[in-house]
């Protein structure tokens, strides 16, 4: 069985204006002892692993490490599976490694490579992908080289557009020239895995910026690219002032809804007549080259989350840790278990799930087993939606229309009914 692992690092030299993450501008002098806390974290979570599987920290079934913040607010049912494939999580194999954020970037290069040592020496490891969070701003030839020679083979780097009048308005640290130079650097490093960001929706973008953006992208060639759509959430900075009418960011600098889909279709015609494939909503990757970590959340499969806000999963259980870092860094310090959120996931979750995270992928789902496994009567559904032209269904898989792809939680919702 292998194992994803998921490493939050919360730090950021700017906040973009759009962002309502669990991340922020924090002191530097906090990055060192939060590195501690997740070589800790993983010291501990690595003997959970090797003998009782994959469990939450606070579980009073792990028997060593961390000890729950409120033994009485915690059931005594484990997280972890039960039997023999408890054998299968203890020695599972851990094949993606995915450094977010935030800005990992920001951290030095040695302390990347101390959270990767730390990993190899608690659990087993052959990683066929190991993916780190990177601005352009923040990259240079000694970073890059330093981050090849650590064992990083993927960077993801938040380019969100290359007009610089949108990265100031939103609030980005760099600008279009920096993106080119952190890729000519990542490529001298011998980086042959690279994944840009674009945001299509931006503050002051129009048709012919947007369509700049995909090109200078094109130019460079990443092997992969994402593309988002803007979602103006009301606790951003952004949400703040269009909500309230603010005089910085009015929402007529916002493209409406229908710009924003025209920009995501012609984004979508671009990246497949270049090659790409297009294998989720939102992710496009050359031939051999899609996301295989952030494929197993799209397939429901187990990953572990280290660091403050993280989330991990076993396939039947989910946990979160504490999102303020120095709270972290301080129950870590305590012993006292960082998990502040658990909660079994039910049948009528993990069915929603199934298909929610099922249809964002091009190739859809297998609606029989579905139908099968959570005892689910969905034919009707699908043949409605089959006939307003929402979904294509050819008897076994059921997928979105190609032409229907941004109004995909409208499809989910009719589904879900």
């Amino acid at each position: 069985m292998n194992l994803g692992i998921y490493v939050q690092v919360p730090f950021c030299q700017t906040k973009c204006t759009y962002c309502n993450f669990h991340t922020g501008v924090f002191a530097k002098s906090l990055y060192e002892p939060y590195v501690d806390a997740i070589c800790r974290e993983l010291a501990d979570r690595g003997a959970l692993h090797r003998t009782a599987g994959l469990v939450c920290p606070d579980s009073p079934k792990s028997g060593h490490g961390f000890r729950p913040a409120d033994e009485s607010a915690h059931p005594t049912r484990p997280l972890a599976r039960q039997g023999a494939c408890e054998d299968a999580w203890s020695s599972a194999v851990v094949d993606t490694v995915y450094i977010g954020g935030g800005t990992p970037s920001l951290l030095d290069s040695a302390e990347i490579a101390r959270i990767l040592d730390r990993l190899r020496a608690e659990f087993t490891c052959r990683f066929e992908e190991v993916t780190l969070e990177a601005d352009p701003e923040t990259i240079s030839a000694e970073k890059a080289a330093a981050w090849f020679a650590a064992g990083v083979n993927r960077i993801s780097m938040g380019v969100q557009s290359f007009n610089d009048t949108e990265l100031a308005a939103a609030g980005r640290a760099h600008r279009r020239a920096d993106v080119f130079n952190a890729s000519r650097l990542l490529r001298e490093a011998g980086f042959a895995k690279i994944s840009f960001d674009l945001i299509a929706g931006l503050p002051h973008q129009t048709a012919a910026s947007w369509a700049d953006s995909l090109e200078h992208l094109l130019r460079l060639r990443p092997e992969h690219a994402s593309v988002y759509l803007m979602e103006i959430d009301e606790g951003s900075r952004l949400g703040r002032e269009v909500l309230t009418g603010g005089s910085r960011y009015s929402a007529s600098a916002l493209p409406d809804d229908d710009a924003m889909a025209s920009f995501y279709e012609s984004g979508c015609a671009r990246l497949a007549a270049e090659g790409y494939e297009h294998y989720e909503i939102s992710n496009w990757g050359l031939p051999g080259f899609r996301s295989r970590h952030n494929l197993k959340y799209w397939r429901r499969e187990p990953y572990l989350g280290i660091g403050a806000g993280a989330h991990s999963y076993d396939g039947r259980e989910r946990w979160a840790n504490a999102h303020d870092p120095a709270a972290y860094v301080a129950a870590i310090k305590k012993g006292v278990s960082p998990a502040e959120q658990r909660e079994v996931v039910t049948p009528q979750q993990a069915l929603e799930e199934e298909l929610f995270l099922g249809l964002r992928q091009l190739e859809g789902i297998d609606l029989a087993r579905i139908e099968k496994q959570y005892n689910a009567g969905l034919r009707s559904r699908v043949e409605a939606l089959r006939q307003a032209g929402l979904v294509e269904f050819d008897g076994t898989r059921l997928r979105l229309s190609p032409a229907r792809l941004t109004v995909a939680n409208e499809v989910f919702v009719e589904l879900l009914g």
